[in-house]
């Protein structure tokens, strides 16, 4: 494994105003290193999705600073956060979060158009994360014609076409059966054994625990235990 890809310090977060305020995250500190599958894991409410959204720059914390590829966000303007996103998070989701009219390459290929890269490097390199996921031969399809397990392999290449460092995953498997839920898995510890690339896994199914390079536990907004394993599954 290699240096810090992702980093939260001393993280506090409040979400909601006045009498229905309340304390998400209080002084979470973790960090995503290249080459690793972090599992995070706790019950409803302790604070995962918060956590993974603030380490995603989608939420800004109310206290302590988050570093992607070494870049702190502290007092960042929102749109020097989206551009941290684009250049340098990927984000998976259980929903898939897929466009219904746009085919599997087109759904890829977006994140390449919102950088404003040219259309004929961006549809080579779409049809490049479609490969390395098993959908080249799906690259028309759209996700209607799909099974839920395609549709999270379209959105596993939409999160690495663009070279994220840091591949953030929200209950990838929670909409799949279990032997999709295994492949899913299976590709996204394939993507994690990159040195330059850290997958970090929001999850409540313990099947997939022989996958994780490392188990992070979270409960009422606070990390209460961590777990290395040395002989993740290959």
């Amino acid at each position: 494994m290699t240096g810090s890809v992702l980093e939260a310090v001393d993280v506090v977060k409040f979400l909601g105003k006045g009498a229905g305020r309340v304390q998400a995250l209080r002084g979470v500190s973790l960090a995503l290193k290249g080459g690793e599958l972090m599992l995070l894991m706790g019950p409803s409410g302790s604070g995962k999705t918060t956590l993974l959204s603030v380490l995603g720059c989608m939420l800004s914390p109310t206290g302590g600073t988050i570093r992607v590829q070494g870049l702190s966000t502290e007092g960042a303007e929102p749109e020097y956060l989206a551009k941290l996103r684009r250049e340098h998070v990927g984000f998976v989701f259980q929903s898939f979060h897929l466009f219904p009219t746009l085919t599997a390459l087109d759904n890829v290929r977006i994140v390449l158009d919102v950088r404003g890269e040219p259309a004929k490097p961006a549809v080579a390199r779409a049809r490049e994360a479609l490969a390395a996921v098993g959908l080249f031969h799906k690259m028309k399809a759209f996700p209607g014609a799909l099974s839920g397990g395609e549709q999270q392999r379209v959105a596993i290449a939409r999160a690495i076409v663009g070279n994220a460092s840091a591949i953030l995953a929200d209950e990838p498997t929670a909409a799949l059966d279990s032997e999709n839920g295994q492949a899913i898995m299976m590709l996204l510890s394939q993507i994690a054994k990159d040195p330059a690339r850290g997958v970090l896994v929001v999850t409540h199914d313990p099947r997939i625990l022989p996958f994780a390079d490392r188990i992070v536990r979270i409960e009422d907004g606070r990390l209460v235990g961590e777990e290395q394993r040395h002989e993740p599954i290959n």
